[in-house]
């Protein structure tokens, strides 16, 4: 029970947006997760950005602006120069009678209004906006003025006919063979490609050689988005730049090559991972974009419904066995394991991970990588970190008989065993591991629960908006009339905020399956799949589709986006 209610919490709790208990529990997981009472309430969706800065607006006396929906003139824009815009969080709106006022997200930061007095050498009024907006506000604004994009630079390559050669060292060289690897436009491409990837909140970058061009994609929300083509002469010196600051080897042309390029965004320290594949073409890279806040949610923020979050919460909780979290690539299920070890994470546990390649940094948390080249591999990183004695330890994943059997033998010598598996959903995990050579009663004696999940896109909150569904797609997706009475049908219209998609953000559905004393049995006698199946929904697990159609009836998602991840099956019924 947090001990002072502050201010713009109490305005919330009086306007009925928000309750005492979820403020508690915001305060909570604001403290396990080294984040604000503010940020928490809206990662837990239980009140928006902009509900929680007009509450801290009216808490000091200062004015809100929508800046989403405000028309700021170039002119005015241009009085706030780009680097101290980005310093500072702020953006200017208008000017009147030679004060100039500008939009923070922090009324208490006296410093940063001094300075801007002093670096602008004129009189600032503040009005005050959620951060998230005055950031997309800056990228959005201050990018169409200087016209410094990703696109903008492409088209200069495409409208001249400079070429570009790599030599033997991988260096850059125009027409008169001057080398200047620093000076290139190359450079100043892959910087902005990554910059850009960050401001759009992209997951990945993807360069792919084809026969007449060079295909850039941005993975963002789960979704590729591609972006203005490449000239082919350029897909040479792209791949120079970038294996240069991640530091592969640039002479090398027909091995898969990995590596890991370290930047600063903002105020933002982010990993990228590379990925370079030969292909037909020529060499494909990838970069995943990792950013260390994405881990920083506590289970509540997982987007579990109450009855998986009370069961989650129990089985995290369990002093041994093994709980299994399955999914396709980009699932979250990385996601959803660290949330669970960060409840887990205090000084009377230990707490071991074998990871392939360790993405993110847990602090308090012993993680070990996989190195195949000298034969440490998850065996015998399991192995070895038995005799650590620890109380609880991660496998990144289960992908072969001998892993199996140590994370079971381990999860029979009294650890709670956490790990992952590639299946479709959660009882296919157990026919899975029946078919890498581990015995059912093994299986069946050690495994405590299996949860399969996707991740769907939720809807913007800034253009969200209600809709009537017709009867054909409402009696195709089977809901009953108890539930269309209460329902919420929502879906985004587009805006600045979303870049025009109607989504913004993702959240995860569920398919938690507990083995209890049942289905324990029904794994020692062999069961298939489907008995497995049917006999888990039977006793209360909610599929995949299930879950995902509750969270379109509270109008999070919309239909076509669970449609997109998870199928309906005649055991679905609501």
């Amino acid at each position: 029970m947090a001990s002072t209610i502050p201010g713009f919490a109490d305005i919330l709790i009086r306007r009925k947006t928000i309750s005492i208990d979820q403020f508690n529990e915001a305060d909570q997981v604001a403290r396990d997760t080294s984040t604000t009472p503010e940020e928490s309430l809206v990662k837990l969706g239980y009140a928006t950005s902009d509900e929680v800065m007009r509450a801290i607006a009216e808490e000091h006396r200062v004015e809100f602006i929508d800046i989403a929906r405000t028309k700021i003139p170039d002119d005015i824009i241009q009085l706030v120069p780009e680097s101290v815009a980005r310093e500072n969080s702020v953006i200017p709106v208008d000017e009147h009678d030679g004060i100039l006022r500008v939009a923070i997200s922090n009324p208490s930061d006296v410093d940063t209004i001094e300075k801007l007095r002093f670096i602008l050498n004129r009189d600032v009024k503040i009005s005050l906006a959620p951060r998230d907006s005055i950031l997309e506000s800056i990228n959005r604004l201050y990018g169409q003025i200087e016209g410094e994009s990703a696109d903008s630079i492409l088209q200069e390559f495409t409208d001249t006919a400079i070429d570009f050669t790599e030599t033997e060292e991988g260096e850059f060289t125009d027409d008169d063979g001057i080398v200047d690897e620093n000076s290139a436009p190359v450079v100043k491409l892959v910087q902005l490609m990554i910059q850009e990837a960050v401001q759009l909140r992209a997951s990945d970058i993807h360069v792919e050689p084809f026969e007449d061009r060079v295909r850039i994609r941005y993975r963002i929300d789960g979704i590729l988005h591609e972006r203005d083509s490449p000239p082919r002469r350029l897909l040479g010196p792209l791949l120079s730049r970038i294996k240069i600051i991640s530091k592969i080897d640039i002479a090398e042309r027909r091995r898969p090559q990995d590596g890991r390029i370290k930047i600063t965004a903002g105020e933002k320290e982010l990993d990228l991972r590379v990925s370079v594949i030969p292909t037909n073409h020529g060499q494909s890279v990838v970069m995943r974009l990792l950013d260390p806040d994405n881990i920083k949610v506590g289970i509540r923020q997982l987007g579990f419904s109450e009855k998986n979050f009370n069961q989650f919460q129990g089985l995290i909780k369990r002093p041994n066995g093994i709980v299994l979290v399955t999914g396709p690539t980009g699932s979250g299920k990385t996601t959803t394991l660290y949330a669970g070890l960060s409840a887990l994470n205090r000084p009377d546990r230990k707490i071991i991970t074998a990871e392939d390649p360790v993405e993110y940094y847990l602090p308090g948390i012993n993680q070990v990588q996989v190195n195949h080249k000298i034969g440490l591999d998850f065996s015998r990183i399991i192995r070895s970190m038995l005799r650590q004695a620890p109380n609880i330890i991660l496998v990144g994943e289960m992908r072969d008989a001998e892993t199996a059997s140590i994370g079971i033998e381990a999860s029979l010598t009294g650890h709670l065993v956490f790990s992952t598996l590639h299946t479709n959903d959660a009882p296919s995990a157990v026919t899975r591991m029946v078919d890498m050579g581990v015995p059912g009663y093994l299986v069946a004696s050690s495994v405590i629960a299996i949860m399969a999940q996707r991740l769907v896109r939720t809807i913007c909150p800034k253009c969200r908006q209600k809709y009537k569904p017709s009867d054909e797609v409402l009696e195709a997706a089977g809901f009953t009339e108890e539930q269309l009475a209460n329902a919420t049908f929502m879906r985004g219209k587009g805006c600045n905020a979303c870049n025009k998609s109607g989504f913004k953000g993702r959240i995860g559905i569920y398919e938690l399956m507990v083995v209890g004393g049942k289905i324990r049995e029904k794994i020692f006698a062999g069961a298939n799949t489907t008995e497995i199946r049917e006999l888990a929904i039977e006793l209360g697990m909610d599929t995949l589709y299930m879950d995902g159609m509750e969270k379109v009836l509270k109008g999070i998602t919309t239909l076509d986006e669970v449609y997109r991840v998870a199928k309906k099956t005649e055991q679905d019924t609501h």
